[in-house]
């Protein structure tokens, strides 16, 4: 399909498009109709588990406690039922292995009864361990290829629920991935291990305020998901996109996001069809999705939830972009995650709003408004300060892919040097520990800040203005990770905002004890650690444009690491202090950590690989023989004038001519590349090479390509371009 027939077939589907019917109702069927109805939720238990079952389970999921091995058989019993109730034949464990992305193997429930017949059979033990075939996902290194065994253990805090196919449901557990010696091959398990470890933590400090609570102390998530929706028929219609999930080719439009009418615009009426139809679909799974709009980008939008468990946010999320892809393609769409699909407009990411808290005691993130919750809130505030100032490089790999290099810092996401926005007046308020002074702008004038008896100046719920330039924002009552991209799993950036606020709590928590055991009151203990914080880490603290060159260099003058691509970005989790902080805490060993870094560099080679080679066919078989027959053309024009003694002028002949050869060369110089970096023997040299060598020749022949598609005719130019792709909606 070129570029001509992908463009009619999709003004075709834009201009004839007709809204189908509806699911139900929707004026008799309001969301609440549907909300969790395909969730074996709290309620559902609560209906059909026997008392004590529920009972014992309710408290494991809520209270984290151990689950009670005998009550394994009457909950399968219970939620088989149940699925079958709503039409599934299987089940599936789901997990996360560290492809990053959703795995899934189904088994029937249906089993021979000896008898010609079939029984439903799903036991406790099926519930709680199921058995996947390991021996093809990528494990760094921690096992071998025929070692084949890998378990799944059931998460019992983030609920079954139903998938519908238009032919039949299935029941979807979501679990753990394990190998059976006990090494984490997922994203979820060390996740759950650095939720028990904050709530240590956390729950120290908290018993230093005399507060109490019987519920643990969980990090809540809020994920912002952005995404591009094109016609599917640009998609066909250009193998870049459909294999690398990104435009390889393509020159800028006349017209782009300058202008910002895209932003909160009006949604087209298919997208908006579209949109109804992921929420609806969401709504059946539990899934609180609120927001829906236009983001900056011409065919750019945005879903998101409500704030959740971050586990559960978590598992929400990967819901998210499966129901976003599915639903696009009954619209005649292309859902694109990829954080950077086109060159020249804004990316997508997908903001993590971060904060601890529980049902209780809400965020403790939050000021409030009286002294004992200002004091609370300063030290966990300033346990944040600490933790990305000793770990930002950490927080920096979690977002490492070569997808999300094209994004972070391209004037549309934070830059790569991790700092902290905290806005002016809190700002000051931590600034005034240092001095021991503050200026209250009341009535009260000049005052000194006395933790515990005297509160803070009052904050309003946005103590500042939003810094879109920050990795990490304090908007309020959480903080704002900004840097994770669109197609990557939240586990990784949690699980280490986890044990990073795990490790400064329990050095907030030693520090204040300390000082207890030598006969210092608590408030002066308290003001001496925030002191200690402000004075030690206060280089990560930066209000201003992340863009400028002068914060850059500011930054290298505090020390603040700029690792600004992958392969400088993933050694960081091998790194000495990263290594003893996640085992000290039990989240993985120095193997786990390693092989991860390996999986992760080996995935970004194979990445950049492959755009590569795509480069070089798109540009052999489909740019370089435009190029040649607008060439032969303007050659033969010129020709013909010389013919009947005209003077020919055809200097674009010459520019057509030059970015021809222009780019023959820089595919030949690629090829040659590929070649060298092929022979070389470690991934970190491989990955460094891709980089630094590869990538400048894929773009030194885009260059060319893009020079040439503003001059080659619309009708030998047979891929789609961005004006056809990002307005024909």
């Amino acid at each position: 399909m070129n570029s001509n027939s992908a463009r009619r077939a999709a003004i075709q589907a834009i201009t004839t498009y007709k809204a189908g019917n509806p699911s139900f109702n929707f004026s008799e069927t309001s969301p609440a109709d549907i909300f969790g109805r395909n969730v074996f939720s709290d309620r559902v238990m609560r209906e059909r588990l026997p008392k004590a079952v529920y009972h014992s389970l309710h408290k494991t999921i809520t209270l984290g406690e151990r689950m009670d091995p005998s009550i394994a058989d009457t909950v399968a019993a219970v939620m088989k039922d149940w699925a079958i109730e709503k039409g599934a034949t299987h089940f599936t464990h789901v997990f996360y292995p560290l492809t990053g992305q959703t795995a899934e193997k189904h088994d029937s429930f249906i089993m021979p009864d000896g008898r010609g017949g079939v029984i439903a059979e799903f036991s406790g033990s099926m519930l709680i361990r199921g058995e996947p075939d390991a021996s093809s996902f990528p494990s760094g290194g921690l096992r071998s290829t025929f070692e084949a065994r890998g378990y799944t253990a059931w998460d019992v805090t983030s609920p079954a629920y139903i998938m519908e196919n238009p032919n039949g449901t299935f029941l979807c557990i979501p679990t753990m991935f394990l190998s059976w010696t006990g090494v984490a091959l997922d994203k979820k398990t060390p996740l759950l291990r650095s939720g028990q470890a904050v709530n240590r933590e956390a729950q120290r400090v908290l018993a230093l305020f005399n507060v109490h609570t019987d519920l643990p102390i969980v990090s809540y998530a809020g994920l912002e998901q952005e995404y591009f929706l094109v016609d599917h028929n640009f998609n066909f219609a250009r193998p870049d996109l459909q294999i690398a999930g990104r435009t390889l080719f393509g020159a800028r439009p006349a017209k782009g996001q300058e202008f910002s009418d895209q932003y909160f615009g009006v949604i087209p009426q298919r997208v908006l069809s579209c949109m109804m139809e992921v929420e609806r679909e969401l709504y059946k799974l539990a899934v609180p999705v609120r927001t829906r709009h236009n983001e900056v980008a011409p065919s750019q939008y945005e879903i998101a939830p409500l704030f959740e468990p971050s586990n559960l946010a978590i598992d929400h999320n990967h819901l998210i972009m499966a129901t976003l892809r599915n639903v696009a393609k009954r619209y005649g769409l292309k859902c694109l995650l990829h954080e950077k699909p086109f060159a020249g407009i804004n990316g997508s990411g997908k903001h993590v709003n971060y904060s601890l808290g529980n049902a209780e005691l809400g965020s403790l993130f939050d000021p409030g408004e009286t002294p004992h919750s200002n004091a609370k809130f300063l030290v966990f505030c300033a346990a944040m300060i600490r933790a990305v100032h000793k770990y930002g490089g950490l927080l920096r790999a979690t977002v490492a892919s070569a997808s999300n290099d094209h994004r972070l810092g391209a004037h549309e996401a934070p830059p790569a040097i991790m700092s902290i926005f905290l806005g002016d007046q809190l700002t000051e308020v931590f600034e005034a520990f240092r001095a021991g002074r503050t200026e209250d702008r009341g009535e009260t004038g000049r005052r000194r800040i006395n933790v515990g008896v005297e509160t803070l100046p009052p904050l309003p719920t946005d103590p500042g203005d939003r810094n879109r330039t920050s990795p990490m924002a304090f908007t309020g009552n959480r903080f704002e990770f900004r840097a994770l991209g669109s197609s990557q799993s939240a586990a990784s950036s949690v699980t280490a905002l986890n044990v990073m606020m795990a490790d400064s709590l329990g050095f907030a928590a030693d520090w204040i004890e300390r000082e207890l055991s030598n006969a210092t009151p608590f408030n002066e203990a308290v003001q001496s650690f925030i002191r200690h914080v402000i004075e030690e880490h206060s280089a990560v603290i930066f209000n201003g444009d992340g863009y400028s060159d002068v914060w850059h260099r500011e930054a290298r003058r505090r020390g603040l690491p700029d690792l600004k691509n992958t392969p400088e970005a993933l050694p960081v989790l091998v790194r000495p202090d990263v290594v003893e902080l996640y085992e000290r805490y039990g989240i993985l060993k120095k193997a786990e950590l390693t092989a991860r870094r390996d999986i992760y560099l080996d995935q970004y080679c194979k990445t950049v690989r492959t755009e590569a080679h795509l480069v070089i066919r798109l540009a052999r078989t489909v740019i370089f023989p435009a190029g040649m027959r607008y060439q032969g053309e303007l050659a033969h024009t010129a020709a013909q004038m010389a013919a009947i003694g005209l003077e020919s002028r055809v200097t674009t002949l010459d520019e057509v001519t030059g970015y021809v050869r222009l780019l023959q060369d820089a595919v030949l110089e690629l090829e040659k590349a590929i070649a060298s970096c092929d022979a070389l023997q470690e991934t970190e040299e491989k990955a460094a090479f891709y980089c630094q060598e590869i990538l400048p020749l894929m773009q030194k022949a885009r260059d060319a390509a893009d020079a040439l598609e503003t001059r080659v005719p619309d009708d030998l130019w047979a891929l789609p371009n961005y004006e056809e792709i990002l307005f024909d909606k």
